[in-house]
């Protein structure tokens, strides 16, 4: 990818280019072609303000090449990639500058140009300076096409413009070479990840999983998480779920050449009103139920093909009529003989006078006539370990699924990913093993939409008194049961469709209360559990015990009473806290003060209390 991002370009081109012998052409080479910079804002989803704009090229008007990668593939075909980049680089600066346009400047460079800024023919902090441009506002988005630009030249270029002022970006990031070892040594401001995982995150429980390990990860860092096309509240309500802090997309603005300086209080009011069902994190994703559920048939996708005799330059139009196309299967007579890949076809008509000479040749010179072709009724664990053994077979490449021989669609890794991960989802559903409520995944998963919700709730965090020397007394299948008790306690005092029941492990549980009535519950749970260990004992034949003798941890011979019940609660104001670990940390600390005390009790931290309304 060059300094203009392929997701925002040919999703949607702002017009149907000419092809063929009506296709417009640059006079003269590609760095001698007309240049515009268009801008797309990046938005702080909780504050509803600008984070920045992000600067994107386009090249001339009702041409092929005003396609950034099609413009791009063509320089660099002609050695003329950073030559080009850095002109591009020079045309957003200039017009956001005279824009006047606020916040952060978003500028998108590959490694190789900027190894190269060093070069009197660009200085990015002299270009910044000459316009008065201050430095602290451009963060430089590192892109990369290819492998093979050193790591350490790479970090010591960036450290030098780090201490300019200057930030940076990860761009794409879980995409093409954007990968966690280029955080580790980057170090970057800024994360930006790849609208392959945003797109459908609101339904897939594998790429929510993604993100919110990215925004942990960010978290540590010190990273702010950007993610990229968003394209419906459903999108931006699901990544905000996940902690993502800002976002772009078509949703949000298109890129334009003057864009508005807008509020964006509106939209995160919008995100903020949007409850979300306390419950439906839990809740796996839709299962196939029919007899195709763990093939390959489930993942076919119906796409255009073509046969061997059509014209290259047939194929290469289909290709730039339908952005998301990436993959022409070539058929004749039902059986698949190749596919035509969208990234080879581009690049070869990108070069000097190959359209020309081979665009009425067909289209199978140019197929790749060994793709991957699978059974529909192949395994789905099956498949995934031919596409990890294939060789040179990347992730992002489509490949042909068929019945008895003959072609039916293709498929693709990504949505292989999201069957394996339904798969997985029916044997383990994040339950703990012994009380199979919620385990400590979907707890933090409700936390943190509590929190991107805006919405008011109370945590309250239970633990037993005096557990660990019951379990050896009493043996580990008595404790199971005491366990099993708290469990139907706690779960017959919450609210189903308000309040969530997690189980962390051991004796140790979370209620997520949004039912106003959280304290007399706590009090009924207190009661019923005493009631209840005094019911169990009886039941085993123990009634009369109360207190027994038993090591304490540091191994000295003590008397313990019957194990009862402490709970720590934290009530949650909107912006009172940032992250689900905090909030853990809060609750932990009321129970330590509730365990305090003798008996089964309540400790309720009012430091950060809120008026109880619904």
């Amino acid at each position: 990818m060059s300094i203009v991002k392929r997701s925002a370009t040919l999703a949607y081109p702002p017009t149907e280019p000419a092809t063929g012998a009506d296709a417009p052409v640059c006079t003269g080479d590609v760095l001698t072609c007309p240049l515009q910079a268009v801008f797309q804002p990046i938005v702080w989803l909780r504050e509803g303000s600008a984070l920045g704009y992000e600067g994107l090229i386009r090249g001339p008007q009702d041409a092929v090449w005003h396609f950034p990668d099609v413009l791009f593939s063509h320089a660099r075909a002609q050695g003329l990639g950073v030559a080009l980049e850095h002109r591009a680089a020079r045309t957003v600066i200039q017009q956001f500058a005279g824009l006047n346009l606020p916040g952060r400047l978003f500028l998108n460079m590959s490694p190789q140009a900027l190894l190269a800024g060093s070069s009197e023919s660009f200085d990015l902090v002299g270009e910044l300076h000459a316009l008065g441009l201050d430095t602290h506002r451009v963060v430089v988005e590192v892109t990369e096409q290819k492998l093979g630009t050193s790591g350490a030249d790479l970090a010591a270029a960036v450290s030098y413009l780090q201490a300019q002022g200057i930030q940076f970006a990860i761009d794409d990031l879980g995409a093409g070479y954007s990968n966690l070892g280029r955080w580790v040594t980057l170090r970057p401001k800024y994360i930006k990840v790849d609208k392959s995982f945003v797109a459908g995150v609101q339904d897939d429980l594998l790429r929510q999983q993604i993100l919110r390990s990215v925004s942990d990860i960010a978290a540590v860092a010190g990273a702010i998480v950007v993610a990229e096309g968003i394209e419906s509240l459903d999108d931006l309500a699901a990544v905000c779920d996940q902690g993502i802090a800002c976002a772009q997309g078509y949703y949000i603005d298109r890129p334009q050449a003057r864009p508005q300086v807008r509020d964006w209080s509106a939209l995160s009011a919008e995100l903020a009103a949007r409850r979300l069902d306390p419950l439906q994190c839990c809740a796996p994703p839709a299962l196939p139920q029919d007899d195709t559920a763990g093939w390959a048939l489930q993942l076919l996708r119906r796409v255009p093909t073509v046969t061997a005799q059509v014209s290259s330059e047939a194929a290469f139009s289909l290709f730039l009529a339908q952005p998301d196309l990436y993959t022409i299967p070539v058929v004749e007579n039902e059986q698949p003989l190749g596919v035509l890949k969208r990234s080879s076809l581009v690049e070869r008509f990108s070069l000097p006078f190959q359209r020309e000479l081979y665009g009425k040749s067909p289209c199978r010179l140019f197929m790749d006539s060994k793709p991957l072709i699978v059974d529909m009724h192949t395994p789905l664990l099956t498949l995934s370990r031919w596409l990890a053994e294939a060789e040179g077979y990347a992730l992002a490449t489509d490949f042909i699924i068929t019945g008895r021989g003959q072609y039916l669609g293709v498929g693709s890794s990504q949505d292989l990913l999201q069957a394996l991960n339904r798969l997985q989802l029916r044997a383990a559903r994040h339950a703990n093993p012994l009380t199979q409520l919620p385990g400590n995944v979907p707890i933090d998963r409700q936390i943190q939409r509590y929190l991107a919700g805006g919405l008011r709730f109370a945590v309250c965090h239970a633990d037993l008194d005096h557990f660990k020397p019951f379990n050896d007394v009493f043996g580990y299948r008595m404790g199971d049961d005491v366990i099993r008790l708290l469990s139907r306690v706690l779960s017959q005092h919450i609210q189903p469709n308000q309040d969530f029941l997690g189980h962390i492990g051991g004796d140790d549980f979370i209620v997520l209360f949004r039912s106003i009535d959280w304290q007399a519950r706590c009090q009924r749970m207190l009661a019923d559990f005493d009631y209840g260990m005094q019911q169990l004992m009886i039941e085993v034949g123990q009634g009369a015990v109360q207190v027994y003798q038993a090591d304490d941890r540091q191994g000295q011979r003590q008397q313990f009473a019957l194990p009862s019940l402490s709970l720590g609660l934290v009530q949650v104001e909107p912006g009172a806290y940032q992250l689900r670990h905090q909030i853990a940390q809060a609750a932990s600390e009321a129970k330590s003060q509730a365990k305090k005390q003798a008996g089964s009790s309540l400790f309720v931290d009012r430091r950060r209390a809120f008026a109880q309304t619904p």
